[in-house]
């Protein structure tokens, strides 16, 4: 007997929604920062055993949409809620549980199995953990608690084994081989777009997309060429830094990162463009990969 199945991942932001996904992947899928809308993507990782597969898929954390690419993240949320076996709706001890209750109220009305995952438990007291608890079995009364600290993988070895006994019997919906849907060049724009959310502040790391001109492999370098898009021409000198010094230390920082992502020596080179509201226009957001097609 061979199980497999869809278990998405949904929350609010900076619940922990990516760091699961990794735990539960045991691969460095998504991207962490403690920003907000780090994820942007709904993206799989891919988790096989003899008689078994697992298909994850982290989502963006559900927010009120305040431009366009706001709002295709957030159809990324809902389309979660759509195609899943195993509903994982990721809270915290710190996540204010009353925000997006419309959200919460789609995921009450699901005939699938919901697991609520209350995350960071390892920064809660007893006591702050049981007023969640029972707060969240008023909310969604159908749905099993799961207290975890994803950082510290407390609670994540009993969560995994549940997912397993919920997958229905089903064949392997992709190779046994294959960790995620993305291509190696997505993984080298989140790397890069992750350096520039840890390396800079405000509005500019939610300005800036990412997209891979060139990417060319042999048997001991691979050759990467990118563009940081950003919107205003004012981003741009922020993002280059003085005499280059800003964007010097991202792709160096990128550059550790990917060759740790590929186990390969990297040659990184960095541009930086600007596409004015790149986040406002259809026609630019499905160009760089954000519809559901």
């Amino acid at each position: 007997m061979h199980k497999s199945g869809f278990v998405n991942i949904v929350g609010n932001p900076n619940v922990g929604k990516s760091t699961l996904m990794n735990c539960l992947v045991g691969e460095r899928i998504s991207i962490i920062t403690s920003k907000a809308q780090t994820t942007r993507h709904r993206i799989m990782g891919i988790v096989n055993g003899d008689d078994f597969q697992i298909v994850y898929s982290d989502t963006p954390g559900v927010l009120k949409p305040n431009y366009k690419l706001q709002e295709q993240m957030l159809e990324f949320s809902r389309s979660a809620l759509v195609d899943a076996d195993v509903l994982l709706y990721v809270t915290d001890i710190q996540d204010n549980p009353e925000k997006n209750k419309d959200f919460v109220d789609k995921v009450r009305s699901l005939s699938v199995k919901v697991l609520l995952v209350i995350n960071k438990i390892d920064l809660s007291t007893q006591e702050t953990l049981e007023h969640l608890v029972e707060y969240w079995h008023k909310e969604l009364p159908a749905a099993e608690i799961y207290p975890i600290s994803a950082t510290e993988r407390f609670g994540v070895d009993v969560l995994f084994a549940r997912i397993k006994e919920l997958l229905p019997e089903c064949p392997p919906y992709f190779d046994k081989d294959q960790l995620t849907d993305k291509p190696e060049k997505f993984f080298v724009n989140e790397i890069i777009r992750e350096k520039i959310l840890l390396n800079y502040d405000k509005e500019i790391p939610y300005s800036v997309e990412v997209e891979v001109e060139q990417f060319k492999e042999d048997d001991r370098l691979i050759r990467i060429s990118a563009v940081v898009y950003v919107e205003r021409e004012s981003q741009k000198g922020i993002i280059i830094g003085h005499r280059g010094s800003a964007l010097k230390k991202v792709g160096m920082e990128a550059r550790r990162e990917l060759e740790l992502f590929f186990q390969k020596q990297i040659f990184l080179q960095l541009f930086v463009k600007v596409d004015a509201d790149w986040r406002q226009k259809s026609g630019r957001l499905k160009h760089y990969g954000y519809d559901l097609s």
